[in-house]
């Protein structure tokens, strides 16, 4: 029995040191200071996140987002980049100033580029264009759902997840101003009643700027809202009984909001104008006129200053007026932006 003695003793150290060494390494782990848990801001999550970058023409990108405001669906945001645009270059990374450009109903994130000269612009060339996809009829809303609000929340989407990527990854700095057609005109007077100091200008061409202006009004918008079989009620509830919700959505009843930055309104007045075939008319356009008019009345009301309109008188809902209109207020834009020239 002596004679095992040494090899007990050595099986017994054996595994004292193995034990020793099992617990320093597990005191070495605790003491060793490790790197913080990037934030969810860095990570891309909750918020949205870039999923895709499609290079599609010179100087445009686009970028595919997938968007919890959107029930974690994905949509593009197409952007015109200015010259010397490297969001890569972390060492020089240069901050924009930003014109955002909304599409009207029926339209696309490719409507500006594809239908209008927006990237042969020069004076665009030092500024970053983002044109955001908003549904075939979003509205440029948080839809209210009966109640239950959730997908989509275009609004949301825009004005929050999609500005946090852009000026945190893609170059866009914090001077914005915002115009829009149509669906998007009224999307643009929206953006900027509803979020004060976001947007330091605001352009609406044909935009439907009082949507409670009458019956013929209120029965038109209801009439997009139930394109594609969609429930009309989903968007802002009913007209009567969710009057409240109407209203947050109206630029008319927004106006004082607007009265502390430059508003550019133009409008047809539906019939046939010098950029249309013979023949043409629009009862939208004649709708909208009416409701612009409003609008800048209200506007003048409540004391705002800088309300330029081009109520051009003949002409109807169409490309041709918004490219021109385009071209007209960008001096009022860029000039609030500190880029005119």
């Amino acid at each position: 029995m002596s004679a095992n003695v040494p090899a007990v003793l050595i099986f017994l150290r054996t595994r004292f040191l193995l034990v020793l060494s099992l617990l320093l390494s597990v005191l070495l782990a605790t003491l060793t200071p490790t790197a913080p848990a990037p934030a969810a801001a860095e990570t891309g999550a909750p918020g949205a996140q870039v999923v895709a970058v499609t290079q599609v023409a010179e100087r445009q990108v686009d970028l595919t987002v997938r968007s919890p405001a959107l029930g974690g669906r994905t949509v593009n945001v197409r952007l015109l980049t200015p010259d010397g645009w490297n969001p890569h270059d972390h060492r020089h990374r240069q901050h924009w100033p930003t014109l955002w450009l909304l599409h009207g109903c029926c339209g696309d994130y490719t409507s500006w580029t594809s239908r209008t000269d927006v990237a042969e612009i020069d004076s665009l060339r030092d500024v970053l264009v983002v044109m955001p996809e908003a549904g075939w009829n979003g509205w440029y809303s948080d839809w209210w759902n009966h109640g239950r609000g959730g997908d989509p929340a275009w609004e949301t989407f825009h004005t929050k997840e999609l500005r946090h990527l852009l000026e945190r990854d893609w170059g866009a700095g914090r001077d914005r101003v915002v115009a829009g057609l149509s669906m998007g005109g009224q999307g643009a007077l929206l953006y900027a009643a509803r979020h004060p100091g976001m947007f330091k200008a605001t352009a609406a061409y044909s935009g439907s700027a009082h949507p409670l202006l009458n019956d013929e009004s209120v029965d038109r918008v209801m009439g997009f809202f139930a394109g594609q079989d969609d429930d009309p009620l989903r968007v802002w509830g009913d007209p009567v009984a969710q009057r409240r919700v109407w209203r947050a959505h109206d630029p008319f009843h927004l106006a004082k909001r607007l009265r502390s930055i430059p508003v550019y309104l133009s409008c047809g007045d539906g019939t046939t104008g010098p950029l249309d075939p013979p023949g043409s008319t629009s009862a939208l356009e004649a709708d909208f006129n009416r409701q612009n008019h409003a609008l800048a009345a209200e506007l003048r009301r409540v004391g705002a200053r800088h309300v330029t309109t081009n109520f051009y008188g003949p002409g109807t809902h169409g490309w041709a007026y918004w490219e021109r209109e385009l071209h007209a207020s960008l001096p009022m834009l860029l000039g609030a932006l500190g880029n005119g020239r």
